[in-house]
């Protein structure tokens, strides 16, 4: 267990941060317990955080801020400290959402991260190991704050139709997932198509990727193992794997026909029909 009075600023993003809630609560004269009533949290999860033993998120943040008066510190610290928690091998990809100004991804049986609601992401990550589960799915969700810059990256998403289809979570989660798909319907910098069943043989049969496309760099290329992601500038790849995607958008249904089948998913799979 971290010592409060060893917390070392300069160990972690989550200890700087520690450090330095403790240091502007002690300065407003209020113990863990009284700032834990003004931001409406306990005051042991205030202490747990000061001692970077619980990961804040940018909720209890930009509480925090109000309450003492920070000028935006916490929720400026908080996007660092979550992707410092991160896995050390998805921190680079992790930058990467951050600088894109187009990503373009190709998923094979499940909704990718950014797109994922709190339910779907917590029974992705708990599949096998639920240890820090709580902390490992803020740490995820924290990712799409990317689609609330001033200027976010427009976004297009390839799933299969397998997506729709395997109901991790249970069906309460899936409808969620399902309903959180559709609420992009009009927006024109988030994009999601199905590639139905019916298309057969496709230019995405070896797998998923994504394309991270910048204003001045070069593409992208990213692809995933278990605990291991693989990204590449190496133009050949790149050119190869935009004219897969170039394909797979063109076989997968369109921005309409796809939340058509979306909804018809959620009624005769899930037993809820959307409007």
């Amino acid at each position: 267990m971290t010592n409060i009075n060893a917390l070392d600023p300069g160990a972690s993003p989550l200890d700087y941060y520690g450090y330095e809630l403790r240091r502007h609560r002690e300065a407003a004269g209020l113990t863990q317990r009284q700032l834990g009533d003004i931001v409406n949290y306990t005051g042991s999860l205030v202490g747990q955080i000061e001692t970077a033993r619980k990961v804040p998120t940018p909720e209890f943040s930009e509480r925090a801020d109000a309450a003492l008066g920070t000028d935006g510190l916490f929720s400026r610290l908080v996007d660092l400290v979550l992707r410092s928690r991160l896995p050390a091998w998805f921190q680079q990809v992790a930058e990467l959402e951050v600088r894109a100004t187009e990503v373009c991804s190709f998923q094979t049986h499940m909704v990718l991260g950014l797109l994922q609601t709190p339910g779907y992401a917590r029974a992705v990550l708990g599949a096998l190991d639920r240890s820090d589960l709580d902390d490992r799915t803020a740490v995820r969700l924290a990712r799409q704050r990317v689609f609330e810059r001033a200027e976010p990256p427009v976004f297009w998403a390839v799933l299969s139709e397998a997506a729709l289809h395997l109901e991790i979570g249970g069906p309460e989660v899936m409808r969620e997932q399902l309903a959180h798909l559709l609420s992009f319907e009009g927006n024109p910098r988030i994009n999601v198509q199905v590639l139905p069943f019916s298309v057969g043989a496709h230019a995405g049969l070896q797998g998923s990727f994504d394309l991270y496309r910048f204003s001045s760099d070069p593409t992208i290329v990213y692809t995933e193992g278990y605990g291991s992601g693989y990204p590449t500038a190496n133009p050949d790849t790149a050119r190869e794997c935009s004219l897969r995607y170039d394909h797979l958008r063109a076989a997968a249904l369109s921005l309409n026909d796809s939340a058509e089948l979306i909804r018809r998913v959620m009624e005769e799979r899930y037993g809820d029909a959307v409007a």
